[in-house]
């Protein structure tokens, strides 16, 4: 809320009605222990194939059954910093507009161009293979991802496919794809979240596209 503006002047100025509740019933719909105290109810419109998957440098991700939505809502708010151009659910992934998802994402999913409930077959068959490589992160790929993104052309936009944190990328998305990639991993962890793989995978992009990659 803009400082010094009250819920009666928001109110008229954006025409936007204004509800007042008791702090039970501000519980209840917030899903937190501690809400804000500002709860706004928004219409969900999902966005097209061809926006999400735009090409012209920038990075897309696809999540394929990623259905933490702690997990998905952060992979949302890092793809927007990252300068994605959209992200893509799968059917039994999880809903963005889950709370958790929402509240993960800290406003992204208002920025970002998404689309749910889409198909691998969808995806593969509306998108030319000129406009994007598909690459999949999994623990088990022989190529490590900084070396492949150094040999990817500045130009060449990547669709990033992310798979839920136990059983990893379907081997749909797996046969779907251009390559495999791994992150490599230095300690004794086994893996990472997956949170965190697209966030080490897209600002490697970045930094690839941005000229920052050595």
């Amino acid at each position: 809320m803009t400082e010094g503006l009250s819920l009666e002047s928001m109110e008229i100025a954006t025409q936007v009605p204004v509800t007042y509740v008791s702090e039970r019933v501000m519980r209840a719909i917030a899903e937190t222990d501690t809400p804000q105290g500002v709860v706004a109810v928004c219409r969900w419109e999902s966005a097209e194939l061809d926006v999400v998957f735009g090409g012209g440098g920038k990075p897309s991700v696809l999540l394929d059954g990623v259905s933490d939505p702690g997990n998905a809502g952060t992979i949302i708010r890092t793809a927007d910093a990252a300068g994605a151009a959209g992200i893509a659910f799968t059917a039994g992934s999880v809903d963005p507009t889950n709370g958790k998802c929402v509240r993960s994402s800290a406003g992204s999913l208002f920025h970002l161009p998404i689309v749910t409930e889409v198909s691998l077959d969808q995806v593969r068959a509306g998108i030319h293979p000129s406009r994007m490589v598909f690459a999949v992160a999994t623990g088990d790929a022989a190529l490590d991802v900084f070396d492949w993104l150094s040999s990817v052309p500045k130009t060449q936009s990547i669709c990033w496919i992310f798979g839920a944190e136990a059983p990893g990328v379907s081997q749909e998305a797996r046969a779907m794809a251009d390559v495999q990639v791994r992150i490599p991993l230095y300690g004794r962890a086994e893996s990472l979240n997956v949170a965190a793989a697209a966030a080490v995978c897209l600002y490697a992009d970045a930094a690839r596209l941005h000229g920052k990659l050595r």
